[in-house]
C-alpha cells in the first residue's frame, strides 16, 4: 500500500485498525501523541518498542489519507 510497510491491518489486532508493524499500537494513537506536542524522541522514550521511522511513516500515512478530492455535488433536478 503506497510504500507504508510499517502500517499494517489485521482483523485480529485492534479490530483491523491501522497499526504499527502488527503491534497493538494504532496509527491514531501515534498521531494523537504528535498532535498533543510530543516529539518523536519523546514517543520512542515512552514506547521503546517503537522506532523513529514508525512515527515518520505514520505521519506520511496520515498525510496520504488527507489527500482527498472534494467534488461538488450537482443538484438533482426537480421532477
Amino acid at each position: 500500500m503506497h510504500g507504508f510497510q510499517r502500517i499494517t491491518f489485521d482483523p485480529q489486532i485492534m479490530g483491523g485498525r491501522a497499526c504499527i508493524r502488527g503491534m497493538r499500537v494504532t496509527a491514531s494513537l501515534v498521531l494523537n501523541l504528535v498532535a498533543n506536542g510530543m516529539t518523536s524522541a519523546e514517543i520512542v522514550d515512552e514506547y521503546p518498542y517503537l522506532e523513529a521511522e514508525d512515527i515518520q511513516q505514520t505521519l506520511r500515512y496520515a498525510a496520504w489519507l488527507a489527500e482527498e478530492n472534494v467534488l461538488p455535488l450537482e443538484p438533482i433536478p426537480a421532477a
